[in-house]
């Protein structure tokens, strides 16, 4: 039975759905201009907010009740569910696992194989193996990043081709670790497993890695790099051996997430596991900094109990005297994770809306109708993706989108789930840093001291990810295909 008294639904008109996302722009950038790299920790944020209010009187104004704008903002949020989970989780982890010397450990064993011969391709697999310990382009680029690029000041290299190499090896982990948030909100957001999503990804990611560290290499043959006798001492994160004990008993708890993940024991749980028997583990193998942690406790158990605990909820800090040390390491916990969260309640709510009320779908349905292959709808993908990165100026923004709007024709083209959530990463994530204006472009020039445009030709990986996430879609190489679905199912909280 038709409702009375109800005003008829209109469908979105052009300016309809162009009126948020510019909206959204003018916010972003304001905030970025206002608050500079500090956005991040509310004022982007608080834009997505007043988008989403734009958004809903829009669909308020074509007819639609306030009880469906409330119904798809709480469907947003039970995707997510899931993804909250794991990212309190992961915020536990790092907090302990720098407590207990895991991090500290891969850091560490990273840095002893710097070889100045081969200086561009050991600066991306150092970062590149530190980022994937720890899940964080941002950290990895503002910790090790920043000595690596000093370093090639003073031994005569490029500085230019040192951030593109950093750059490379730290969204080479913020891509296809299990701690980036990145990686499990891409996940989420097309209900995939996380481990079987980083599977997926290893088959762009680890191509697009070699051909940087390849590039890497002949650059550093071709510019001559510095003998053997150049190698760097002064770089104080050799003297984390001075503040940990240095064991690879400390990598256990890494051994034991790759077993628990293997064994497909869900995310959250193992990131708890993991981090409680780093926690005990650092306990025994990391006395002095537990207790310099800690400070004066009753006695030790009690002192390793509250230490865990703090770490898990608010994160490890050390003050070793050492600018390097302490900034690498004094991060984590699960309060971490709530700007974050924020952010992604926000972009994931935002998306909801301009797809449940035909708004994104004005913009993008002639792209999909003029998509004829999959090469092409691959292809128009990315051009979402990035065009959202250059517009938006927000990675999460750039990932949620194209993932809520792409997923129901991939379903409906027999394009399993996992091809887009490997689409997305390679278009949304690692494309970021190279737009100057989007918040991790204007990070990484700033904690490295290079512009982003002279250090964009060099960031390899950024460059051959997305290119061979599109290539493989015209030549159908590893795509996965499943039995089409012609009305893909609304969103259900993800398993």
């Amino acid at each position: 039975m038709a409702e009375t008294g109800r005003s008829p639904v209109r469908a979105p008109s052009l300016a309809d759905a162009i009126i948020p996302l510019a909206v959204l722009a003018c916010l972003i950038a304001a905030a970025l201009a206002m608050f500079g790299l500090d956005a991040l920790d509310g004022p982007v944020q608080v834009a997505l907010v007043l988008c989403c209010m734009v958004a809903a009187l829009i669909a308020v104004k074509n007819g639609h009740r306030w009880e469906e704008v409330q119904s798809a903002g709480q469907g947003a949020l039970a995707s997510v569910t899931s993804a909250i989970f794991i990212l309190l989780a992961v915020g536990a982890l790092i907090g302990v696992w720098n407590l207990s010397g895991t991090i500290p450990t891969l850091v560490y064993y990273g840095i002893q194989v710097l070889t100045p011969g081969w200086y561009y391709a050991a600066a991306a697999i150092i970062c590149g193996v530190v980022a994937l310990s720890i899940g964080s382009s941002w950290t990895t680029a503002g910790t090790i990043g920043v000595g690596l690029v000093a370093i090639a000041t003073m031994l005569g290299v490029s500085p230019e081709i040192t951030a593109g190499a950093v750059i490379s090896g730290a969204y080479l982990g913020d891509k296809t670790s299990p701690l980036s948030e990145t990686t499990v909100l891409a996940a989420q957001m097309v209900k995939v497993d996380i481990y079987e999503h980083i599977k997926r990804q290893v088959w762009t990611s680890l191509p697009a890695f070699a051909i940087a560290v390849a590039v890497f290499l002949v650059l550093g043959v071709a510019t001559g790099s510095p003998g053997e006798d150049a190698v760097p001492t002064s770089i104080e994160l050799n003297s984390l051996d001075q503040v940990y004990w240095i064991t690879p008993l400390n990598l256990l708890p890494l051994v034991l997430l790759a077993v628990l993940s293997i064994r497909k024991v869900p995310a959250s749980l193992a990131l708890a596991f993991s981090a409680l028997f780093a926690g005990v583990l650092g306990a025994f193998l990391q006395p002095e900094v537990m207790r310099d942690f800690v400070g004066d406790a009753e006695n030790a158990v009690v002192g390793s109990i509250k230490g865990v605990w703090s770490a898990m909820a608010n994160g490890f800090t050390i003050d070793s005297g050492l600018s390097e040390i302490d900034q690498l390491l004094s991060r984590g916990g699960m309060d971490s994770m709530l700007p974050t969260l924020w952010l992604i309640i926000g972009a994931v709510t935002f998306g909801a809306l301009l797809e449940e009320f035909g708004l994104i779908s004005r913009l993008i349905d002639p792209l999909i109708r003029a998509a004829t292959s999959t090469g092409r709808l691959f292809l128009s993908v990315f051009a979402c993706a990035f065009g959202l990165n250059v517009v938006a100026g927000d990675q999460y923004i750039a990932l949620v989108l194209p993932t809520r709007v792409f997923r129901a024709e991939f379903a409906k083209r027999g394009l399993a789930p996992a091809n887009l959530s490997r689409l997305a990463a390679d278009s949304g994530t690692v494309t970021s840093p190279l737009v100057p204006w989007n918040s991790c472009g204007a990070f990484m020039s700033a904690v490295l001291g290079v512009s982003t445009l002279l250090y964009l030709p060099f960031c390899i990986f950024n460059l051959a990810s997305p290119v061979l996430s599109v290539v493989y879609g015209f030549t159908g190489f590893k795509i996965e295909h499943v039995p089409p679905v012609t009305d893909p199912p609304a969103d259900q909280p993800a398993a």
